[in-house]
């Protein structure tokens, strides 16, 4: 029972100033809250542990208190490298006020490196992240002057007459990370978690520096009790095990349990209800026509989520095969804040191992939004003024598919549409125009993608554009929309306009498309 401790005793013991720290979790998945908010007591109290390295993959959040956020002090933090941002205002707070070094890295590449950082090699090698603002040719994931007096942690490589991105590893001095339980060696299995993430990985590359881990857990059970098939960390790379507070240890931010997240039953699920007649039901209509049969596809956020209720409601659903990033495949996705986990998921891996899948090209179809788009066909979803939601796993899912469908409204802010007899009205144009002359920052290279032969479309409810050698085309318009006044003159570039069909009379009206792959 050595091992076992208060959660302050391990975070006195094992965080110190100056620490490289590094979390599990994946936006309220699996995240060790009660440490994470123990530390955030610590410093208030005391003003230590400070000037801490954060390293982290996925966002880990709430949007407002919970997870990373704990963190989000001055001179609680020092230096921050992380995968995405949206979910942790108080980190962007420091990072736009250049308060601390500020990184922004593919999410897969963070989840990868654990596992080259435990393997002693010098770094992630990788075609993820060229001519995106993660290449040091253009921002090198650097979010403030911080980060650039501070220096590179990638660099461009060739390889064969190839280029690379080098992504630098670095020593982890502590891994903090949520499981089921323990016994009294420190053996801790996941089986009440929907994901399982990095957390062997973590636990692997952080003793491999030499450092320490510590395991928030459910509850500690006797040794030799715990089925040896579902230890996920061995004993010998745990050096703390602290138990949490029930309200401190849910399985996400929104669900305190749900078996059928974790796998131990299957519930049966209701066919989806419709969506309304509105603008994200005809874009999702549009999109679906670009599945092809039995595709293993990835849904982002936001608008590409009612792609698989258009699909249910058509009976295409079961061609398909909806995964995440976090390593769900099949099932029912969780939305909000429990993302990542997914009910009657076929099968459950770590999260390196889904990016594994995804950078070699095993993905049919990614359907992403689309915040911000410009002529060279490059979508910027990353960074806008003040806002830093970060790419998340974004630039793996977008450079490395079949087939890349961008998903959004024409223009934002305010916009009102009717959708009747096979047409579109426009109402209300928006404010703000989203097809820009130049995105704020590229975190989809159209140049790569044109260079990789990717299949790249872009899709709104008044007109779709496709990706082509001469750069973007318009390539559909809607029954009912004016090409100058509704299409051109609400954009900052002139598209490549050739042969302009008629989108489908059927996306606009409310009675089912009929749709068939």
């Amino acid at each position: 029972m050595a091992k076992v401790m208060s959660v302050s005793d391990a975070v006195k013991a094992y965080i110190k100033d100056g620490s490289t720290v590094t979390f599990g979790g994946f936006v309220g998945s699996a995240h060790p809250e009660e440490v994470s908010l123990t530390i955030e007591n610590e410093f208030l109290e005391t003003g230590h542990p400070a000037n801490l390295t954060l390293l982290y993959c996925a966002g880990m959040g709430d949007s407002k208190d919970k997870g990373l956020n704990h963190l989000g002090h001055e001179g609680l933090v020092s230096k921050i490298i992380g995968g995405h941002w949206g979910l942790v205002p108080k980190l962007q707070k420091l990072a736009l006020e250049n308060k601390v070094a500020a990184y922004n890295l593919p999410q897969g590449v963070i989840s990868q490196l654990y596992r080259d950082i435990a393997a002693g090699k010098p770094g992630v090698i990788t075609h993820v992240g060229l001519k995106t603002f993660i290449d040091p040719r253009l921002e090198g994931g650097k979010i403030n002057q911080k980060a650039k007096d501070a220096g590179d942690i990638v660099e461009v490589i060739n390889i064969r007459g190839q280029e690379k991105l080098f992504y630098h590893a670095l020593p982890i001095d502590v891994a903090v990370i949520h499981a089921t339980y323990a016994d009294e060696h420190g053996n801790c299995t996941m089986e009440r978690e929907g994901v399982t993430l990095d957390a062997l990985s973590i636990a692997q590359a952080t003793k491999n520096s030499g450092g320490k881990v510590i395991v928030q857990v459910e509850n500690v059970v006797q040794f030799g009790s715990l089925d040896t098939r579902l230890v996920k960390i061995p004993g010998i790379l745990v050096d703390a095990i602290v138990i949490a507070k029930p309200e401190n240890h849910m399985q996400t931010f929104e669900v305190a349990y749900n078996p059928a997240y974790s796998g131990e039953i299957r519930v049966p699920v209701d066919a989806l209800a419709p969506l309304p007649m509105d603008v994200r039901k005809v874009i999702a209509r549009r999109a679906a026509m670009e599945l092809v049969p039995n595709a293993i596809v990835n849904l982002g956020l936001g608008m590409p989520e009612c792609i698989s209720a258009v699909a249910a409601e058509e009976g295409v659903s079961d061609t398909m095969v909806l995964t995440a990033e976090s390593g769900v495949i099949g099932g029912v996705p969780a939305g909000g804040l429990s993302f990542g986990v997914t009910a009657n998921a076929e099968c459950v891996v770590d999260q390196s191992y889904q990016f594994d899948f995804y950078d070699g090209g095993g993905l049919d179809v990614a359907f992403l939004g689309l915040a911000e788009m410009d002529g060279d066909g490059n979508v910027n979803v990353s960074k806008f003024g003040t806002k830093l939601p970060g790419c998340g796993g974004f630039i793996n899912i977008t450079q490395c598919a079949k087939k890349v469908v961008f998903c959004g409204t024409f223009t934002a802010g305010g916009l009102k549409e009717d959708f009747r007899d096979g047409k579109v009205e426009i109402v209300q144009e928006g404010r703000g125009h989203k097809l820009v002359e130049k995105v704020q920052q590229i975190t989809f290279s159209g140049e790569y993608a044109r260079e990789m032969g990717q299949k790249v479309y872009y899709i709104t409810e008044r007109a779709v554009f496709e990706l082509t050698e001469e750069g973007v085309a318009l390539i559909e318009i809607a029954p009912g929309v004016d090409l100058q006044k509704d299409v051109l003159d609400q954009m900052d570039f002139k598209p490549v306009i050739g042969d302009v069909k008629l989108m489908d009379a059927r996306l606009f009206n409310e009675e089912k498309m009929g749709l068939t792959l």
